[in-house]
């Protein structure tokens, strides 16, 4: 895990600058996605291709015959799909400490200058930010572009792999003399950690997808709470106009 420590101290301070939703978001890739990355699924896969038998000794055939069921390992395919998943929030957050240290500034300007200038829009005094206008922009942005990177790597995963670990590998690449047959270890509980590594993607997409409506939502509220109501007028007031006299 200590690997991940500096990633996991970055994405900590997305808490403070996201949505209640966006929070839950985090909490999966922190407990379900890195925690067991690192505590439980290394361990089970550890070095496949040694652990891996075939039916024959040639020389480099059984290196072959990994690299043809699996162009990269689970583990490491994992690990990218992380990575990846984190950069647009990452990015997110680099706009957000950005728009605080420029309004940071202009608290400072507005102490030392009695010239009028514009209030911050974005951040309080104490580093709070609201989503709202360019930030909610470059937020809906990153859930987006999550959402795209989570459906590519489940699509992805699903044509170099598929979702069960088949124990047998069938090859008959160069140099094998003949049409090979190697074993995997461990194959079910392989598996059991596959198909929980796409469930918690498919909970990650979910939480992505309903955080986009949650911010489309909160938008249009938002915008009607400023539209001034219209008010009938009272009964008093249409008499009041019916007995004004018309002017000819």
């Amino acid at each position: 895990m200590g690997e991940w420590s500096f990633l996991a101290s970055l994405l900590d301070k997305v808490q403070s600058h996201s949505t209640v939703i966006g929070k839950v978001w985090l909490t999966v890739l922190f407990i379900f996605r890195i925690m067991v990355l690192g505590a439980g699924a290394e361990k089970v896969w550890g070095d496949e291709q040694s652990n891996m038998i075939c039916n024959t000794k040639q020389p480099g055939c059984k290196n072959v015959c990994y690299d043809h069921a699996f162009p990269i390992s689970h583990i490491r395919f994992w690990v990218l799909q992380i990575i990846f998943v984190s950069t647009p929030t990452l990015v997110y957050l680099a706009h957000v400490l950005h728009v605080i240290h420029k309004e940071n500034k202009l608290r400072e300007r507005m102490q030392t200058s009695s010239e009028p200038t514009k209030n911050p829009k974005y951040s309080d005094d104490k580093g709070h930010v609201k989503i709202k206008g360019d930030l909610l922009g470059s937020y809906l942005v990153t859930i987006f572009f999550r959402i795209l990177l989570e459906v590519a790597f489940i699509v992805g995963q699903y044509y170099l792999y598929g979702f069960v670990m088949d124990p047998r590998v069938v090859c008959s690449r160069a140099p094998c003399p003949f049409t090979v047959e190697c074993y995997m270890s461990r194959p079910t509980e392989k598996t059991i950690f596959i198909i929980f590594m796409l469930g918690v993607s498919c909970v990650a997409l979910l939480l992505n997808v309903l955080e986009v409506f949650y911010l489309l939502c909160r938008g249009r509220c938002s915008k009607r709470r400023h539209v001034a109501p219209f008010t009938m007028p009272s009964h008093s007031a249409v008499l009041e106009m019916k007995q004004v006299p018309r002017t000819t």
